[in-house]
């Protein structure tokens, strides 16, 4: 019932990964907030040490920090998550969810705060990058014969 997508982040390389969690496992994000660390031995990775730092719910309404509680709730902005004010000082009215995980949450997004031994991020193969691009051989223009 709760399946969530997780996106890992490492804040010192600026990479992330994203892994998708079932439902036995699933189970221990319930009732977490915004700021609560968890051991990654929850997801099959030991060693490693993660803190929850945002997310978003089934709709697509962004998690937010200040907002209790779990579903969806309206409140005024000035900035921050979930805003974008073009002129200064002017508050809307936005639907956010709370920052208590529940069923209805869809992804979840992780800072890792420990590493463990094994390495999550996957190396890409130099060929695999590398494009291939075949250089064509330009058209001969066709003469016409008087």
């Amino acid at each position: 019932m709760a399946d969530f997508k997780l996106v890992i982040s490492d804040p010192s390389t600026g990479k992330s990964v994203q892994r998708e969690v079932k439902e036995p496992d699933s189970k221990r994000f319930l009732g977490l907030k915004i700021g609560n660390t968890i051991k990654g031995e929850s997801i099959n990775l030991t060693g490693y040490e993660f803190q929850i730092t945002g997310g978003s719910d089934y709709s697509g309404f962004p998690m937010r920090m200040d907002v209790p509680g779990q579903g969806k709730k309206g409140i005024l902005l000035v900035k921050g998550v979930g805003v974008y004010n073009p002129e200064k000082g002017i508050k809307v009215r936005k639907t956010v969810a709370g920052n208590t995980i529940h069923a209805q949450t869809a992804q979840i997004n992780l800072k890792i705060l420990k590493k463990g031994s094994e390495d999550i991020f996957p190396e890409k193969k130099k060929e695999e990058e590398k494009e291939k691009k075949e250089e064509k051989p330009a058209k001969e223009k066709k003469e016409k014969a008087k």
